[in-house]
């Protein structure tokens, strides 16, 4: 009798709470939320594009100034944009910004989007997997990702720099400027500067990511919370900003130099000729540092608004994640 009971026990079903409860473990899920690349390079899009459209108008008559001998001042500044309003109308002082999208977005997305691939790669290789980098590996991976970035985009900027410093009537679109310079000058003065750039951009791109992730690092250990308000960031992006714009600035001015030669009617060749030029002509503060104050304006704007619109993108993304309302 007890031996009937218990095979007629053993045929009664399992309770669906048990099956749930264990789940063969080929078939368990990682519930964790995953942000992929596709997600880093869509946030940095969009980050520069917010960026630099908040600048454009002092981008654009930076530009201007970097490439004429005219002497530089904030009231000179302001008083070209006010003449550009009069004359050309309030769309003017963003003339020249749809290159600057057509760049900076590619150009935004790769650098984030190599920058988190270049920290987890050096992460992985010194052993700080999911931890603050030492400052080293630190700048070396910001630098990385700005010659990254520069490398893939540089035509896009000669471009935009072309059109920031011409009338309208020189050029009427984008394409119209890559179709004239080819033509006209060669296929090879869309690369006139790049080593300048180069040079300038691993300063730059490896002060502002290290001063940037060193000031959230620093905010970190001292609040104990993981994440730094919105003013915070941007406080902290204004910083990196301006230390790395000024560490770099002389070599962007010799890069305007040289990208815009074509239109200005000036010869520049090589780095070392363009600079001896520039300090003959107009001295060292006035020639290589002409327009940094403006820099120092529209700089740590520009850069405090990216970092902060990427790490808010980033977050917003990453809640969306945990929610399920993407599916990779």
């Amino acid at each position: 009798m007890a031996q009937r009971v218990h095979e007629h026990q053993s045929r009664l079903p399992v309770p669906q709470a048990t099956v749930l409860a264990l789940p063969p473990s080929s078939q368990a899920k990682d519930l964790r939320p995953t942000f992929t690349a596709l997600d880093s390079l869509l946030c940095g899009a969009f980050a520069g594009a917010v960026a630099k459209t908040v600048i454009a108008p002092l981008d654009r008559t930076k530009i201007i100034f970097q490439v004429s001998s005219n002497r530089f001042s904030i009231k000179e500044a302001f008083r070209l944009i006010y003449c550009s309003y009069m004359k050309d109308g309030l769309l003017s002082l963003w003339r020249g910004n749809s290159a600057t999208m057509v760049r900076v977005m590619p150009y935004a997305a790769i650098q984030f989007c190599s920058h988190d691939h270049y920290k987890q790669k050096l992460g992985n290789y010194y052993g700080y997997q999911g931890k603050a980098l030492p400052p080293f590996p630190r700048f070396l991976a910001g630098s990385l990702a700005g010659t990254t970035a520069a490398m893939l985009t540089y035509p896009l900027d000669m471009v935009r720099a072309r059109m920031a410093v011409t009338a309208k009537e020189m050029y009427c679109n984008i394409m119209h400027v890559f179709v004239r310079i080819s033509q006209e000058e060669g296929v090879k003065t869309l690369y006139r500067g790049f080593t300048p750039t180069i040079l300038g951009v691993i300063p730059y791109a490896g002060i502002t990511f290290f001063t940037y992730e060193t000031l959230k690092k620093l905010h970190t250990e001292r609040t104990k919370r993981s994440q730094p308000y919105s003013y915070e960031r941007l406080a902290f992006g204004a910083c990196a900003g301006l230390i790395g714009q000024s560490a770099s600035y002389p070599l962007d001015v010799v890069r305007r130099r040289m990208q815009t030669a074509g239109v200005t009617g000036s010869s520049y060749g090589t780095i070392l000729g363009t600079m001896r030029a520039i300090v003959t002509q107009e001295g060292v503060i006035r020639g290589l540092y002409k327009g940094l104050s403006m820099n120092w304006l529209k700089g740590p704007i520009a850069v405090g608004i990216s970092f902060t619109t990427f790490d808010i993108t980033h977050s917003l993304l990453l809640k969306f994640h945990q929610r399920d309302y993407f599916t990779h």
